[in-house]
């Protein structure tokens, strides 16, 4: 197992080859540090890799899993995202939030104005 700090240096001792793992906000940085490093780098969607799970989930599980689903000939994969598109994902997902609080908020207004007419 390695540690975080140990992975781009493992990783920097191979010849360059196929990364694959499943797509979430760190597999992103180190996709770019990776492909950085000469390494083809692919991201499959957690959706996608989930059906390929045989047991519980552990690390080996999911390994085994991502390893099968890259192994799909139609398999979809996701583009690496660059920091600042990771940026402006993360400002929409905060304004989509502020949103819905928002809204939460005014329907418990409505709610309140009414129960309290009666």
């Amino acid at each position: 197992m390695l540690k975080r700090a140990e992975v781009s240096a493992f990783f920097a001792r191979r010849d360059p080859g196929v990364v694959v793992m499943e797509s979430c906000g760190s597999a992103h940085y180190w996709g770019r540090v990776l492909s950085g490093q000469g390494h083809q780098v692919r991201l499959i969607a957690a959706q996608f890799v989930r059906p390929f799970v045989k047991t519980n989930k552990t690390d080996a599980a999911d390994a085994e899993a991502i390893w099968e689903a890259a192994q799909r000939p139609g398999m979809r994969f996701v583009a690496l995202k660059s920091e600042e598109q990771q940026a402006v994902l993360s400002l929409h997902r905060m304004q989509a939030q502020l949103v819905k609080v928002r809204t939460m908020q005014s329907y418990r207004c409505a709610a309140c104005c009414t129960s309290s007419a009666l």
